[in-house]
């Protein structure tokens, strides 16, 4: 939660066209959330991208995401975050961004994915390593160790340490 309160989520204009500061709420209710339920009204979709369009909320988004992964989420919230994130690393900056000058979402989302590689990294073992494999595809620039974790991300089978 601590990532969350980082940003000055109001000053971030939101997809939604008001400032972001209902979007770090919406992380608050994912995470704290104790069943899947107690989140049911959270939705990205239109606040941090639309249709693969990127908004500016979506770079400091995936510093919270990564965070809340490092802990020990819900499991509905690292499902829905893991998800989130492939999206997110998979976007570009919408056209609205573009015409306000923000030309390089796509490259700072996915900048910030990268610092958290580690965290995406131990999710390519778990339930949600399809998306998490996803995620590595697009922003890990080794292409070695994509290649290594891939073996896993699309199987049971866990590597002998």
């Amino acid at each position: 939660m601590a990532e969350i309160g980082r940003h000055d989520w109001s000053r971030l204009r939101c997809g939604c066209g008001e400032p972001a500061g209902h979007v770090a709420d919406m992380f608050r209710t994912l995470i704290r959330a104790p069943e899947a339920g107690d989140a049911s009204g959270v939705d990205f979709d239109g606040h941090l991208e639309r249709l693969g369009g990127l908004y500016e909320p979506a770079v400091p988004a995936v510093g919270v995401i990564l965070a809340a992964l490092a802990g020990e989420p819900p499991a509905h919230a690292r499902a829905d975050l893991i998800f989130l994130l492939a999206i997110l690393v998979s976007g570009d900056s919408h056209p609205d961004e573009e015409a306000r000058g923000l030309h390089t979402l796509g490259a700072d989302v996915r900048h910030r994915a990268r610092e958290g590689i580690w965290v995406i990294l131990r999710h390519v073992f778990g339930p949600d390593r399809d998306d998490a494999g996803t995620i590595l595809e697009i922003i890990d620039p080794d292409a070695a160790r994509r290649a290594h974790y891939a073996r896993f991300a699309t199987s049971e089978r866990k590597p002998r340490h």
